[in-house]
C-alpha cells in the first residue's frame, strides 16, 4: 500500500440505487459508483454534497425488500460525489 493510499478495504465497482437522508439535503435517491467492506461512494450533484464529517442514513433500494438502514459518515468529497464510511451502531 502506498503512503498516499489510506484505504483498508478493496473497492469494487458496483452500481445500485441507494436512498440517503439528512436534514441538510432531505431524502435523495442516488447511484453508487463503488463499494467496499468499509463504505461506499455515491454520485451526487454538487449542490447536494454535504461536508466531510456529516452523518447520514442510507438504505440500498431494489436488491432486497427490507434492506437495513445504515448510518454513514462523509469522509471524502469529490466533484462527482462523496465517499461514505459505514458507521457502527454505538
Amino acid at each position: 500500500m502506498s503512503s498516499k493510499d489510506k484505504r483498508r478495504h478493496v473497492r469494487t465497482a458496483f452500481a445500485c440505487r441507494i436512498k440517503i437522508a439528512h436534514d441538510s439535503i432531505g431524502e435523495l435517491l442516488v447511484k453508487t459508483r463503488d463499494i467496499s467492506d468499509g463504505g461506499v461512494f455515491v454520485v451526487l450533484e454538487p449542490e447536494h454534497i454535504p461536508p466531510v464529517g456529516t452523518h447520514l442514513q442510507g438504505q440500498v433500494q431494489g436488491l432486497m425488500e427490507d434492506a437495513p438502514v445504515l448510518m454513514m459518515e462523509v469522509v471524502r468529497v469529490e466533484p462527482a460525489g462523496v465517499g461514505l464510511r459505514f458507521v457502527q451502531n454505538e
